[in-house]
């Protein structure tokens, strides 16, 4: 019969979730119809156990070293082992030797740090947990490192984001195997979206930051997310807060590396964003009550921050 042959490559302190998140999404993928199925083994130095990150137990199915292609793809698992394996040579030197023989590689979360270390990311754009963007980006300068979206496809490599963000790339390569149906049905068994778009932000404004720690932006801040439908302009800000507008603007890039008016733009998008994936308001109610003047405004900076149109990023929330 014929079959995908995937492997996982792990390694001591690895992210488990990592790893589950792509073994759960390939199982479904083939309890629901995958054709060619999915047959994925988890590859160690060694073939030995690991300890994972969370202290649990994890066997192993084939020695790294002893794993021969082709393979239709090759995904390094993150996690906080993930330093130890990038400096271990025998370690990058067999990822770069499985990547020249898989169709497709691809990263989870800190496992970029491993194809980066092996030269497989030089001159291509990646991304990484969005905790370890700026280490990456200055540990390997030949890497265009992009701390925002979900994933990134460049060419035939992929790399996601932190832990979870496993389960949307692999979801990705499912659709993209099979079809959207059958990734559609994978997604509602896994009772997960379907799927986050992969330039989809990492962060949101409701979870990202802590507070500011200058009182005055904090209060802006506070005023700008509990009234997206008021003038939300640098001069009504500066006003309220009773401060120039120069002034105000310097506060906001020194605390928040963005000016007022960019920043209102980001809170009033991810609000939309929020009001599309929890509930069925039309898009001119979820324009109006985010600020945004019309519901074509609101499909500009949606574009802008997503890189998708309201009704599709609607779309790719869908559960049921």
């Amino acid at each position: 019969m014929e079959r995908r042959r995937v492997v996982v490559v792990a390694y001591e302190a690895a992210e488990l979730l990592d790893i589950a998140c792509v073994t759960s999404t390939l199982e479904s993928a083939n309890w629901h119809g995958a054709l060619p199925y999915y047959e994925y083994r988890v590859a160690t130095p060694g073939g030995h156990p690991i300890t994972t990150g969370t202290a649990l137990t994890l066997q192993a199915q084939l020695a790294l070293e002893r794993v021969s292609g082709p393979l239709d793809t090759l995904i390094v698992s993150g996690g906080i082992g993930n330093e130890d394996a990038a400096a271990n040579p025998l370690v990058v030197a067999h990822v770069r030797r499985l990547a020249r023989e898989s169709r497709r590689v691809a990263s989870v979360c800190t496992g970029a740090y491993i194809l980066a270390a092996a030269g497989l990311l030089d001159g291509r754009r990646a991304t990484t947990h969005w905790h370890q963007a700026q280490v990456m980006a200055s540990r390997f300068p030949d890497v265009v490192v992009d701390a925002d979206p979900i994933f990134i496809r460049d060419g035939d490599i992929a790399t996601s984001a932190g832990v979870t963000a496993a389960l949307d790339l692999t979801l990705a390569f499912v659709e993209e195997d099979n079809g959207t149906e059958l990734a559609r049905t994978v997604s509602r068994h896994l009772v997960t979206y379907l799927q986050r778009p992969g330039n989809q932000a990492q962060m949101s404004m409701f979870v990202s930051a802590p507070a500011p720690a200058n009182s005055l932006v904090r209060r802006s801040v506070e005023y700008i997310a509990a009234n997206l439908r008021a003038d939300l302009g640098t001069a009504t800000l500066a006003a309220r807060a009773g401060v120039s507008e120069r002034h105000l603007t310097r506060l906001f890039l020194r605390h928040l590396d963005q000016a007022p008016g960019r920043y209102v733009r980001q809170v009033r998008t991810e609000a939309a964003a929020h009001l599309l994936a929890s509930t069925s308001l039309p898009l001119t109610a979820v324009a109006t009550r985010c600020g945004f003047g019309t519901a074509e405004t609101l499909r500009q900076a949606f574009i802008d921050r997503y890189g998708i149109a309201p009704s599709r990023y609607r779309l790719t929330q869908a559960v049921g």
